[in-house]
C-alpha cells in the first residue's frame, strides 16, 4: 500500500523515546505516523528502573504516575563475585515499572491525541529527496517533512546504513548479550541492586504489583563457556557471587523463558544519519550499571521535539535544527555516557571488580560523585 498523506514526522520505533516525542508533537497539531515491528503491549530487555529525573516530564504528557502506586527507589546496593556489598542512598533516586505496562500507556496516550501507529511494522528503508523523507515498510510507502529513528539498540537499519559501531570488530565495548526475567523474590521495595560477576552484572529491583525486575548484561564468551546455555551460565558463573546464587535459587520465574538481545554495543554512535534524528539508545547507550537508559530516551525526546517543532513552523532551517538538535544532545548526554564507558571498564573481571566495589564502600563520596555524573535533573 501507499499512504498519500505527507506526514509532519515520521518517527521509526515505538519505545519511550519515540511514544513521547510523537506525543509532544501531537499535542502541538502536528500529523505524526509512527512505525513498530512489535504489537503493544510487549516486554523489552530493560531494567526497568527510572531516575526521578523523568517524573514530571512523564506526568507532563499524561501519564498518572502519581496514581499508579509505583514502587519508588530510593537506595542502592553494588555487591563483588566475592560477596562484599556496598549500600549508599541513590539522591534524587527512581522508581520502578515495566516497559509492559510504561510503553503502553503512552502509546494510548499518543493514539489519543491522533498518531497514526503502525504496529507489527518494521521500516525497512529511508531516502530523503527533495526535502521529503520516503520510508518503505512491510505495510507500504510512506512520506513525511522529518524523520526520527528510536528503533534502539540494534537494527536492521544500522546494519543497512553501516554504522560505525557495526562495522567494528569485536572488543570490549561492543559484544554484549542482555537476559531479561520478571521474577517474585524478596527483595526491598525502595532498593535496587547490582550484583557483578565475572565479565558481567545483574540488576534486580522492584516493578508493579508484586513483581520483580531482574536484568543482566554479560559478554558472548560466558555464554559460549556454558555451553550456549542460559540456565548452566546462571548456576555456573552467575551463581559464583552468593548474593545472586540466592536470588535464583530461591525466587519463581514469571516468564516460560527469559528475554535475550545479543551484539550490544556502548561504543559512540551517530546523532544523526542521512538526515534522520536519533534518539535513546539509537544515539548513544549508557551502560545499565548507570541505570539512566530510559530516562536519557526520554529526555533526548524532548530535545528533538524542542528543534523540530521550531523546524516544522518554519522557524529555523533544516541544517540549524539539525545543528540544534546535535549540539544539544552532546552538551547533555556526552559526559554522563563517558562516565558509564569508564565506570564498564572498572567491571567484569573479578579481581578488579572486588577492588574496585571494596575501594567504593571505603570511600563513600566516590560513590556519590558516580551516581551524580550518571543521573540528570529534572527536565
Amino acid at each position: 500500500m501507499t499512504d498519500d498523506t505527507l506526514y509532519d514526522t515520521a518517527v521509526i520505533g515505538g519505545g519511550l523515546a519515540g511514544l513521547c516525542l510523537s506525543i509532544q508533537l501531537a499535542t502541538q497539531g502536528f500529523k505524526i505516523i509512527l512505525f513498530e515491528k512489535e504489537i503493544y503491549p510487549f516486554h523489552k530487555v530493560c531494567g526497568e528502573y527510572i531516575s526521578m529525573e523523568s517524573w514530571g516530564f512523564l506526568e507532563s504528557l499524561g501519564l498518572p504516575l502519581s496514581k499508579m502506586q509505583l514502587p519508588v527507589i530510593k537506595k542502592l546496593i553494588v555487591t563483588s563475585p566475592d560477596g562484599t556489598a556496598l549500600q549508599h542512598d541513590l539522591g534524587l533516586g527512581g522508581f520502578g515499572i515495566s516497559r509492559y505496562r510504561i510503553d503502553n500507556h503512552l502509546k494510548e496516550i499518543a493514539a489519543g491525541l491522533g498518531v497514526q501507529i503502525l504496529e507489527n511494522c518494521k521500516a525497512e528503508d529511508v531516502i530523503i529527496k527533495d526535502d521529503i523523507f520516503k520510508i518503505t515498510t512491510i505495510k507500504g510507502n510512506f512520506t513525511a517533512k522529518v524523520c526520527c529513528g528510536s528503533f534502539g539498540k540494534r537494527s536492521n537499519l544500522d546494519v543497512k546504513w553501516k554504522r560505525s559501531f557495526i562495522l567494528s570488530t569485536k572488543g570490549k565495548l561492543n559484544n554484549y548479550i542482555g537476559i531479561k526475567y520478571h521474577i517474585k523474590t524478596d527483595f526491598p521495595a525502595d532498593t535496587i541492586a547490582l550484583h557483578n560477576f565475572k565479565n558481567g552484572y545483574c540488576g534486580i529491583s522492584k516493578i508493579e504489583e508484586d513483581r520483580y525486575c531482574l536484568c543482566y548484561l554479560t559478554n558472548a564468551a560466558n555464554l559460549k563457556d556454558s555451553n550456549n546455555g542460559i540456565d548452566e551460565m546462571e548456576k555456573t558463573i552467575l551463581s559464583a557471587n552468593p548474593y545472586l546464587k540466592n536470588i535464583f535459587t530461591t525466587s519463581t520465574k514469571l516468564y516460560s523463558s527469559p528475554l535475550s538481545i545479543s551484539q550490544i554495543s556502548f561504543q559512540k554512535k551517530t546523532q544523526i544519519e542521512n538526515h534522520i534524528l536519533l534518539l535513546g539508545d539509537a544515539a548513544g547507550m549508557i551502560t545499565p550499571l548507570c541505570g539512566n537508559g530510559m530516562s536519557m530516551a526520554m529526555h533526548s525526546s524532548k530535545i528533538a521535539f524542542i528543534n523540530i517543532s521550531a523546524f516544522l513552523k518554519n522557524h529555523i532551517s533544516r541544517e540549524v535544527m539539525e545543528e540544534n538538535y546535535l549540539k544539544t544532545w552532546k552538551k547533555t548526554f556526552s559526559k554522563r555516557l563517558r562516565t558509564g564507558r569508564i565506570v564498564q571498564y572498572f567491571f567484569g573481571k573479578p579481581i578488579v571488580t572486588n577492588l574496585f566495589v571494596s575501594a567504593m564502600k571505603r570511600l563513600p563520596f566516590l560513590t556519590t560523585a558516580l551516581i551524580k555524573k550518571t543521573h540528570g535533573d529534572p527536565f
